[in-house]
């Protein structure tokens, strides 16, 4: 791999190292000889990272990169790479920085010019896209609702009519509350996907309309515990608004025939009120361009 244009070449290298969210066979090699390696590993939790790094038999000195102290400590992560030392930045579980800590520090890293390396592997929001049998070429992830009702519900009308699939990390205590807000802000037919204690014993993956998952989740004390992640389909127009008619095709092809088909498609939407997207589509069609 050649190295970041514009690096540091004299300083050490960051390295960006995803850990197991729970089965520790999920570590990568890679992962394990780079934590090796490396002179220091900057941990959200260094009671919680001591323990995997002993069960792999690492030695390499640990020093807390936390919400707390990320801004004001991340200097002295930067002076030791600047000294040629390199560093791994790992997260208690998961890939660093998907909510979790180390953007302030990775972003100081890269502005001082020093090289930043990711070493990929489990990230619980892929984990669960990739079983939830929900559209996954376009998607959507908001993190953690807002914890208050009001900052929660008004969230999840901001996103009512997103079409990508939706996806949603959530703290035990208020899984049901939110799964309730979401039921009732997208309706209680649209479908979902609950992860719950992914690659762990208890491992949860259960698919129903929103309404009939409140009522699961509600109805069983066990599935409001652990690590959760929600998969929530995106939102599809009804059927009669898929649905172009005569006049609306008959404006297109007008305006097709003297303006570019994006600016024909634009105008088309202000003067019938269909949706831009389906007219251009519909453009796309008439002038047999595949997108």
């Amino acid at each position: 791999m050649t190295a970041t244009a514009g690096a540091n070449s004299a300083a050490g290298v960051l390295y960006v190292v995803a850990t197991p969210i729970g089965n520790l066979e999920d570590i990568s090699a890679r992962a394990l000889r780079v934590l090796k390696e490396v002179s220091l590993i900057a941990a959200e939790d260094t009671r919680h990272s001591s323990r995997l790094l002993q069960h792999f038999g690492i030695t390499t000195p640990l020093a807390a990169c936390h919400d707390h102290n990320e801004r004001d400590e991340g200097g002295r992560f930067l002076d030791r790479l600047l000294a040629g030392g390199d560093v791994a930045l790992i997260s208690d579980a998961g890939t660093p920085l998907i909510s979790d800590p180390g953007f302030h520090l990775v972003r100081q890293v890269r502005a001082a010019g020093i090289r930043v390396v990711p070493v990929p592997g489990a990230c619980a929001l892929i984990a669960a896209l990739s079983a939830a049998g929900l559209p996954s070429d376009r998607f959507a992830f908001e993190g953690f609702l807002p914890a208050k009702v009001a900052g929660r519900r008004a969230r999840l009308e901001s996103l009512k009519q997103e079409s990508r699939t939706l996806l949603f990390y959530e703290a035990p205590h208020r899984l049901l509350e939110s799964l309730k807000d979401m039921a009732e802000v997208f309706g209680e037919e649209r479908s979902a996907v609950l992860g719950r204690e992914l690659t762990k014993t208890f491992e949860t993956l259960q698919g129903l309309p929103l309404g009939e998952l409140v009522r699961w989740v509600g109805a069983d004390s066990n599935q409001q515990r652990g690590e959760c992640v929600l998969v929530v389909a995106g939102w599809q127009a009804p059927a009669s608004e898929e649905a172009l008619d005569a006049g609306a095709l008959r404006v297109l092809d007008l305006l097709l025939a003297e303006l570019p088909l994006k600016r024909a498609a634009a105008v088309a939407a202000e003067i019938t009120g269909v949706r831009k997207n389906l007219l251009y589509q519909a453009a796309l069609e008439r002038k047999g361009i595949a997108e």
